[in-house]
């Protein structure tokens, strides 16, 4: 197997396994208010350390189920904005279909993603406070472009190295020793 084809599959898996993240994490905004519902009884179950130990992420998770709850009932149509969520995040995961086909020419996608890894970190830093979004929270927000930037720069890194080997001069390219 050539170095091209082998950096070639390991920047596809590398990408398979960010898009498989987007999709799942896109699908799991559709029944937010079922999984906040869920949460809530898994962490307060009696074999549960959470109320004990993390009281205030208890609270957090109780005032967000009871918020959603809230909204379900009496403006439903609000939570369409998480169904946008959703959908944001499946079209952007299709995005990625471009490197996995050509990723030399398709190096923009990677670096568009890095970006907004990037600006998930100032979105949480404003808009929390904004939202009275406990900080703790927004750490873990902020976690989500920390890292999905790691696999995206690797394979950023390994696209500069297939590139340079497709722009390398075919005298610079061994040839077999013939039989």
């Amino acid at each position: 197997m050539s170095e091209r084809h082998a950096l070639t599959r390991r920047i596809r898996r590398w990408l398979v396994f960010f898009i498989v993240c987007l999709v799942l994490s896109g699908l799991t905004a559709f029944p937010l208010v079922t999984e906040l519902r869920w949460a809530e009884d898994l962490l307060s179950a009696s074999a549960s350390p959470v109320p004990e130990h993390l009281p205030g992420l208890m609270e957090w998770i109780t005032r967000v189920r009871e918020g959603l709850d809230t909204i379900e009932r009496d403006t439903p149509f609000m939570l369409y904005g998480t169904d946008w969520l959703a959908f944001a995040h499946l079209v952007i995961a299709v995005a990625f279909y471009g490197p996995y086909r050509d990723p030399v020419r398709n190096i923009w996608v990677i670096e568009f993603g890095m970006i907004a890894c990037a600006g998930i970190i100032p979105l949480a830093l404003i808009c929390g406070p904004i939202r009275d979004i406990p900080f703790w929270w927004s750490v873990i927000d902020m976690s989500f472009g920390v890292f999905g930037v790691i696999p995206l720069l690797i394979v950023w890194r390994m696209i500069k190295r297939l590139e340079a080997l497709e722009q390398a001069p075919a005298s610079e390219t061994p040839v077999p020793a013939s039989a």
